[in-house]
């Protein structure tokens, strides 16, 4: 079965409207962390800017920032309080090139028409029927895995159950991941169930509750702590399951950011909230499919700095953001921020992940399968 991404069609900057539009304005930053009044603020669609004439795409893109003329051409989106003295920043509060400044919605939209304006059932909720979701999931993993950059958020959900901990074990060793973000609370968790066998002192196989087990998150942090680093503590310790044994060993990046509640918190958690939202971008940036699992204020922040497209060997691809809670409030807040392209799954995350890596497999393996039958007809 063949896949391919969704083609991206580029506005025809060819037209009367795009031709006769003037250059974008610009001022200068005059105060570190301020922009100038009338600046132009960022969306999570591709955006272009009339630059001496020609039309430019600010290929690295996120919502809610401010776009920097930098002195070697590059047009590069910064958070506004990133932003320096001398940055010439474009001006503009119209997006329909009357400005200089145009936004391109629909350039992944389907060319063969829309949907009818009246239909039943084009909410996403728990009534919804997500099988052609997961099909193409499965498919776009096994593509991603060979051409693209898949990151997981991922809340403490999955610490609590052994079936979905082996699952994303699997992911991870067999190349479906490549960066996590999360919290505190899913690398603890997880690493006490790598070491006793529970999770807030609740056995992650058998879900019964041992004697003195609210003990056990904090003697790990403790244990962690001792040791220094979440790697030597896989090492000192002998852990040899979980997802954060399989981030490690396969030398996956991951950036864990810290909250106000956290126990400890481990050494690699990052507790001042800037630096971690810039640690978090570092690994946005280089995604090209972003998961976002059972964890609310995690999938805003990221889906916040996430746009709906990538330039990879400049070629404009779509970037899919997919969010999945088992409660229809949350994986509807994303949108309510904006984040419009995101694909939404109203299910238990152990299940979703479960499911995920076995359909994964399933295909990989009717894939080679397929593949070695090519080669070797008889």
């Amino acid at each position: 079965m063949s896949f391919s991404l969704r083609p991206y069609r580029a506005p025809d900057f060819e037209q009367p409207r795009f031709a006769q539009a003037p250059d974008v304005r610009m001022a200068e930053v005059e105060l570190d962390g301020v922009a100038p009044e009338g600046y132009h603020s960022t969306s999570m669609y591709p955006e272009y800017f009339k630059i001496d004439g020609r039309w430019r795409l600010a290929e690295e893109s996120r919502m809610d920032s401010a776009v920097v003329l930098r002195e070697d051409g590059r047009l590069d989106v910064v958070e506004l309080r990133n932003l320096r003295r001398g940055d010439r920043v474009i001006l503009g509060r119209t997006d329909g090139g009357e400005e200089g400044i145009y936004l391109h919605a629909d350039g992944f939209a389907q060319a063969d028409g829309g949907a009818d304006l009246f239909a039943f059932r084009s909410a996403r909720s728990r009534e919804t029927a997500f099988s052609r979701d997961y099909d193409f999931l499965y498919q776009l993993l096994l593509h991603e895995r060979e051409h693209g950059n898949v990151l997981f958020v991922m809340g403490p959900a999955f610490a609590f159950d052994a079936d979905a901990r082996s699952a994303m074990q699997w992911l991870i060793e067999n190349g479906f991941v490549h960066g996590v973000l999360a919290g505190n609370a899913l690398a603890t968790h997880d690493l006490e169930a790598g070491l006793l066998r529970t999770a807030l002192g609740q056995d992650i196989y058998t879900q019964e509750l041992r004697h003195n087990g609210h003990y056990n998150h904090l003697d790990v942090i403790n244990k962690v702590r001792r040791s220094g680093s979440i790697p030597k503590f896989i090492e000192e310790y002998g852990i040899r399951n979980g997802i954060m044994y399989g981030l490690v060993k396969q030398n996956v990046p991951f950036v864990l950011t810290g909250s106000i509640r956290d126990d400890g918190p481990l050494p690699e958690v990052i507790g001042d909230a800037y630096a971690g939202q810039a640690a978090m971008r570092n690994l946005v940036r280089r995604a090209t499919t972003v998961i976002c699992l059972a964890t609310q204020l995690h999938t805003i922040a990221t889906g916040n700095m996430t746009p709906s497209f990538r330039v990879v060997d400049g070629v404009v691809r779509p970037l899919y953001l997919y969010t999945v809670d088992i409660s229809e409030f949350v994986v509807n807040k994303l949108r309510d921020r904006g984040s419009l392209s995101s694909i939404s799954f109203v299910t238990n995350v152990q299940d979703f992940i479960v499911h995920v890596a076995k359909g994964v497999r399933q295909l990989d393996e009717q894939r080679k399968a397929e593949e070695r039958t090519q080669k070797d007809p008889a």
